[in-house]
């Protein structure tokens, strides 16, 4: 499913326009974004968490070149499925 799809979907079950549902989907999306970039967790009852962690440096190898090279470290955002939703999909 990709995002006009899931506006479609949205716009059909709470019964409003697709121009409504877009809003409101990208406001939502906006909202977790913005928590996540302030370094907060977002928990979604039933649906899931989303975190943000950090990855340290580590060394890796160029596959191609078998050289060393250093990767640097970064922030990632982490999903953790919640009961409701793993159990939907069983």
């Amino acid at each position: 499913m990709n995002k006009s799809e899931l506006v479609s979907a949205i716009s059909a079950g709470a019964e409003l326009s697709k121009a409504d549902a877009k809003k409101a989907l990208d406001v939502t999306l906006n909202a977790i974004a913005e928590a996540l970039k302030a370094g907060d967790k977002v928990a979604l009852l039933g649906f899931g968490n989303f975190a943000v962690t950090e990855r340290p440096a580590r060394t890796g190898i160029n596959p191609s070149t078998k050289e060393k090279i250093e990767i640097a470290a970064k922030k990632v955002i982490k999903f953790k499925a919640g009961a409701e939703l793993a159990n939907a999909l069983n």
